[in-house]
């Protein structure tokens, strides 16, 4: 059966966004300490630097994730989350694919993320991996950290 998958900018007004932004803090919590959690709350991706979009697969919500600016030329990932009932169906990588099309639509020339560095965060590495992003110092605001990773790829 043939399945719509749709990707959308979104409010994050909904309840079944703000369940999956509260699961993803969660989940940060768990496997970082709070000093290393960078993930934003609904509030701050409400903010006009970034652009929030919802993954939905016949009208449920799948999985989403934020463009943040940086600068007119860098751009950051942030909010990457995939709800767990939909997990290994290649939704994070479409949305990953999404956000990075979007990115060189808005002229940015880097695509740079933070994300967490213990085992539960691996697949993610792997992803971001596999669609270019490398390992790098950090940038904007972030600082060395043992729990985190922050990556970046050219577009």
């Amino acid at each position: 059966m043939q399945q719509t998958i749709t990707i959308e900018e979104d409010d994050l007004t909904g309840a079944d966004i703000v369940a999956l932004l509260r699961y993803h803090l969660d989940q940060m919590r768990q496997h970082s300490p709070i000093c290393s959690v960078h993930a934003f709350p609904v509030e701050r991706l409400r903010a006009p630097d970034v652009t929030f979009y919802a993954l939905r697969v016949d009208g449920q919500l799948a999985a989403c994730g934020a463009l943040k600016q940086i600068d007119a030329r860098h751009g950051e990932l942030k909010s990457m989350r995939t709800d767990p009932a939909f997990l290994r169906r290649g939704l994070g990588e479409a949305m990953l694919l999404h956000l990075i099309a979007e990115a060189r639509a808005r002229g940015y020339t880097r695509l740079s993320l933070e994300t967490g560095r213990p085992e539960p965060f691996h697949a993610a590495h792997a992803l971001y991996r596999k669609h270019g992003f490398a390992e790098c110092p950090p940038f904007g605001d972030y600082t060395e950290d043992p729990f985190s990773m922050c990556m970046t790829r050219t577009l």
